[in-house]
């Protein structure tokens, strides 16, 4: 397997031979059942130099626990100068806000966010040289990749391990592919053999699974994520050549890349948070898009969504409704639509908010 050779995992009677070699750092973290955020958590740190050849050690015996160099998830103690990160105690309240009030990240800490708090700017900083991608003279690359890997990866791992429900009262649906529910599709089940060395097999799989899946998401944040805000930046600041009221922005020169959070990040840099309502830009057909902002990067609800009576209909019909020519779409929700030319694309935008501005005016 791709990260196999991270994933060395110890049974318990093999620990005396270990103990033979000092100069090898142990890592510990608990046995029976384990869980995405021990797992993520072990991974992590063998992406360190210090610990890339540590033995995992999985166990909850006191005095076993005492002679390993870090442990994670079990043990009952946080003391970072000790390289102790258990969230387990009764006391323990610990976010990446309260840790650094600067972050506004307020989920209860797993052993996952703990290791990725103390050690995930050294990590991301070694995965980007190891692809050739870290730049020594961007001095808000680092933080920028660790905000966003925690909030898009990290976050939801502490959440679910916390018992922390994704929205208040019953979910209209439940999300059953996320990377917890996986990693838990590993451990052995009811009617299967869960011997220790079964489960030491299953943990490493499960190692390699969150490895490559964080190894795939830092790739992606630093070489096609991080790399778009220049050019969201630059199509903000070009917002009424576009149209006088500066609220559509032209991504067409850039198509396909990653824009709403940046947008977000830009409007509040420039002062201007809410102002821009649409995007507009060119598909793999080189047919044009208008598409609506949300209030935030992964809402449904948007700003201003396209006109109602427009939402739904397409082409011919479309166009005779709306009054613009070369109409494609309009999504049945208003999110989005599409037109054969930039112009009608931007008449879309336009038109939807004089429509919105007198429908206002009546109320």
């Amino acid at each position: 397997m791709f990260f196999g050779k991270f994933a060395k995992s110890v049974n318990f009677h093999l620990l005396s031979k270990m103990q033979q070699s000092t100069l090898v750092k142990k890592i510990c973290t608990h046995n029976g059942v384990f869980h995405c955020d021990d797992v993520l958590a072990c991974f992590l740190l063998k992406q360190l130099p210090e610990y890339k050849d540590s033995p995992i050690i999985r166990t909850r015996d006191p005095k076993v626990i005492e002679e390993c160099d870090i442990v994670v998830d079990v043990g009952g103690v946080y003391d970072h100068s000790k390289c102790r990160y258990d969230h387990h105690q009764r006391d323990f309240n610990f976010t990446l806000n309260k840790l650094d009030p600067q972050k506004p990240f307020d989920i209860k800490l797993s052993s996952a966010g703990l290791v990725y708090y103390h050690y995930g700017r050294t990590i991301i900083n070694n995965i980007l040289e190891q692809q050739g991608l870290f730049d020594s003279e961007d001095k808000y690359q680092t933080d920028i990749l660790f905000d966003t890997i925690y909030e898009s990866f990290i976050q939801e791992i502490d959440a679910i391990d916390n018992g922390v429900s994704i929205c208040e009262g019953k979910p209209r649906y439940t999300i059953n592919s996320d990377l917890s529910t996986r990693v838990g599709h590993l451990r052995p089940h009811w009617n299967e053999e869960s011997t220790n060395e079964v489960l030491y097999e299953r943990f490493q799989k499960a190692m390699d699974l969150v490895g490559q899946e964080f190894h795939e998401r830092v790739s992606y944040y630093s070489k096609v994520w991080y790399p778009a805000k220049k050019y969201v930046k630059q199509a903000v600041r070009d917002r009424k050549t576009v149209h006088p009221s500066g609220t559509i922005i032209d991504l067409s020169l850039n198509g396909g890349l990653p824009w709403k959070e940046h947008l977000f990040a830009v409007e509040k840099e420039m002062d201007i948070v809410g102002e821009i309502k649409f995007a507009i830009f060119q598909d793999l057909s080189k047919d044009w898009r208008v598409c609506c902002v949300p209030i935030f990067a992964k809402s449904f609800t948007l700003r201003t969504p396209l006109h109602i009576e427009w939402r739904g209909l397409r082409d011919e019909k479309l166009s005779q409704v709306s009054d613009i020519p070369d109409c494609i779409f309009v999504h049945a929700t208003g999110f989005i639509g599409g037109a054969r030319t930039r112009e009608a694309c931007v008449a879309m935008a336009v038109k939807t908010l004089d429509l919105a501005a007198k429908e206002e005016s009546k109320e």
